[in-house]
């Protein structure tokens, strides 16, 4: 097949139906609020695409007043303009806003390890989404309320995101949509440009971009896995999204060795 001919079917594959998508994720969260008893959700609202996305349909779902975003940055390692364009959106939607510093928080577990290790970049950098997770659930029992998380199906397919961190929420409404779709949807939404097109971070450190981390971009590797979706074969796949055939390959073992993050801890049976 020729590489014009998969490329449109790939771009097909993730092309969406905006105002049907956000039809259906509007039940979703509606629904599963009103099934657990809860009185609304709680967002970590970080200033990127998928946190205001994700603010946007809650407060469209469940009313402005059942939404909390939580801005929670850390000193020296938070851009203060994402704090800036968190209040935008809270703002824009009428949802409470909090923003809660985590670098008391931070320090203190740092400094209580006695075997803590300066050059341990990862293991030191997941202690932060941990930590905000923490508070984001102090509010939900606090408030009655739902964890809503922000992970997007391109984070939940490669394993980008930390156990028991930005991974542990009560629902993802986007675990359904890749990043590209995600920017289809906000668009439609008519989020603010530069909160749609700014460098996805999970603000894991200062600098941190999650293209850097993963070695490629979002739209190459949404790419790669509606490939995959549609059972094409990894040359083809390949060739669409201009990577090599050991990078497709590559990204199939990561979905496989990451599987874990996606399941509760395993129980023995007797």
């Amino acid at each position: 097949m020729a590489k014009v001919d998969v490329s449109k079917r790939i771009a097909r594959g993730l092309r969406i139906n905006p105002s049907r998508v956000e039809r259906r994720l509007l039940i979703f969260i509606k629904k599963k609020v009103e099934k657990a008893g809860a009185t609304g959700a709680v967002v970590g609202l970080s200033g990127g695409v998928d946190s205001s996305v994700v603010v946007s349909l809650c407060a469209k779902a469940l009313g402005k007043d059942g939404v909390m975003g939580v801005s929670l940055p850390e000193a020296g390692v938070t851009d203060p303009h994402d704090v800036a364009d968190a209040r935008e959106i809270a703002n824009k939607f009428g949802v409470t806003f909090r923003v809660v510093d985590i670098t008391p928080a931070v320090l203190g577990i740092r400094q209580n390890l006695t075997d803590y290790k300066v050059g341990a970049q990862l293991p030191t950098a997941n202690i932060r989404p941990r930590v905000r997770m923490v508070i984001l659930y102090y509010y939900a029992n606090l408030l009655n309320r739902l964890v809503v998380g922000c992970g997007n199906r391109s984070e939940i397919r490669s394993g980008y995101f930390t156990k028991w961190g930005d991974g542990a929420a009560d629902l993802f409404p986007l675990g359904c949509l890749y990043k590209t779709q995600v920017k289809q949807l906000a668009a439609y939404l008519k989020l603010p440009r530069h909160v749609v097109e700014k460098a996805p971070s999970a603000g894991l450190w200062h600098g941190q971009t999650d293209e850097k981390e993963l070695g490629i971009s979002y739209e190459k590797l949404d790419t790669i896995y509606a490939g995959l979706d549609l059972k094409l074969k990894f040359a083809a796949i390949a060739k669409a999204a201009d990577v090599d055939t050991a990078t497709v390959k590559y990204f199939i073992q990561r979905e496989r060795r990451m599987a874990h993050k996606l399941t509760l801890p395993e129980i023995p049976k007797l």
